[in-house]
């Protein structure tokens, strides 16, 4: 029960960065803070990427409900593979979905 509650406190700080994304009125940086990245609308695309972080940080919480099945159960796998597959699907959405559309030429 613990490990799902923190969990769910990693999600949660997915989901309270993705609101603070969407109120920035810089361009928020995906990769790391210190890098600017140069956008052609910063709000859409700070709506886009906040969007993201909170629709990534509700799956992610999603995907520690296997871990409510009890100590040393099997199925915790599912919670360790679902998200380093969401890791890839969050980081192929930012670079083909929102970059790609929002990046200055």
């Amino acid at each position: 029960m613990i490990g799902f509650i923190l969990w769910c406190m990693i999600g949660c700080l997915f989901v309270f960065m993705g609101i603070a994304a969407c109120y920035s009125k810089k361009p928020v940086g995906f990769w790391n803070v210190c890098r600017v990245v140069q956008v052609t609308d910063v709000k859409k695309y700070n709506r886009a990427v906040g969007k993201l972080w909170c629709v990534a940080g509700v799956c992610f919480i999603g995907l520690g409900m296997p871990l409510l099945a009890g100590q040393n159960s099997p199925i915790i796998l599912v919670s360790l593979a679902g998200s380093l597959v969401w890791a890839i699907g969050v980081m192929v959405i930012y670079e083909l979905g929102i970059m790609r559309k929002y990046r200055k030429q």
